[in-house]
């Protein structure tokens, strides 16, 4: 039976304090570097069964709309980063690496691994190849990507959430580590909050549902008992836990523009550009009353995110 923590909310990462404080610290000097495709990289294909589902066309990202909160996003693979403990030989494989910001840190974290970063864009990856000139990057998709030897850690912020069938999904991405290797994922589970609920409610009005009913789709990311279900007999140490994190945002309805850069891409690419403007009209009213200003002028915004950490035998 793994040593495994029961889930829990708002914790401080465990472990060496100061190397999470020079890990902050370095994320929040380097993050505006470069921006982080990890959240909208995957919608192309949204299971680990390659043969399961097409491909959905949508726009390019904008770095520029991603990197507004690029602060607040970096946070969760931080606090990741810092759970982590190393034994064995190998390459740490980030998947989703988007523009190589979280490498960065990863490198910086881990000096004596060998860095491989996998993602689908073409364009994300020449700046990452840019951003950790050590590491190597392959184009891919994620859901099939084998590693040439078993890895010391597979590392995964905010991308495996776009893909289905989590109960293949993770115990395949276990198999693949070497002996004492670590898995180590976060996912965001907000999807029910009114953030993620509204965007479903304006897709069903009768303009938008023929065009969005493909591109909707439930959550994949399950309560934390489930992931533990399905790593614990395998793993000789499992660490399952959730943080909420309350990003105090400033601007204009900030949530609106916080989604847009992730969660409502594919949605948006899917429509012409009235029909955009209409569904965020739609949307930034059911947001704007979800999520009020304070008397400050800035907004509340709970995000909650699952962690977890797995080593194998």
């Amino acid at each position: 039976m793994p040593d495994a923590a029961a889930p829990r909310r708002g914790t401080t990462p465990a472990g060496d304090v100061a190397t999470w404080r020079r890990l902050w610290q370095f994320a929040t000097r380097h993050a505006g570097l470069s921006g982080k495709a990890a959240e909208p990289l995957a919608i192309r294909r949204r299971s680990s069964d390659p043969a399961a589902a097409p491909e959905i066309a949508m726009a390019d990202w904008d770095p520029a709309q991603y990197l507004k909160f690029v602060d607040h996003r970096a946070r969760p693979a931080v606090d990741l980063i810092g759970r982590i403990s190393l034994g064995g030989p190998g390459e740490i494989v980030d998947l989703g690496c988007g523009a190589g910001n979280i490498a960065r840190l990863l490198a910086q974290r881990f000096p004596d691994r060998g860095i491989v970063g996998v993602d689908s864009s073409p364009d994300m990856l020449a700046q990452a190849r840019a951003a950790v000139p050590g590491a190597r990057f392959i184009e891919g998709d994620i859901g099939r990507f084998v590693p040439d030897a078993p890895p010391a850690l597979i590392f995964s912020n905010a991308a495996l959430h776009w893909l289905d069938d989590h109960t293949s999904l993770f115990p395949a991405l276990f198999g693949r580590l070497a002996p004492g290797g670590v898995l180590a994922v976060q996912m965001p589970r907000n999807h029910g909050a009114p953030s993620h609920t509204a965007m479903v409610e304006v897709s069903r009005m009768p303009r938008f549902r023929d065009k969005l009913a493909p591109v909707v789709r439930e959550s994949p990311v399950a309560a934390p008992q489930a992931y533990y279900a399905m790593l614990a007999p395998r793993a000789a140490h499992l660490d399952v836990w959730e943080t909420e994190y309350l990003h105090v945002l400033e601007g204009t309805n900030p949530v609106v523009e916080w989604t847009k850069g992730t969660a409502l891409r594919p949605l948006l690419g899917a429509l012409d550009e009235a029909e955009r403007a209409g569904f965020l009209e739609e949307y930034a009213r059911r947001i704007a009353a979800a999520y009020p200003a304070a008397p400050d002028g800035k907004t509340l915004f709970p995000f909650r995110r699952l962690f977890l950490v797995a080593s194998a035998r």
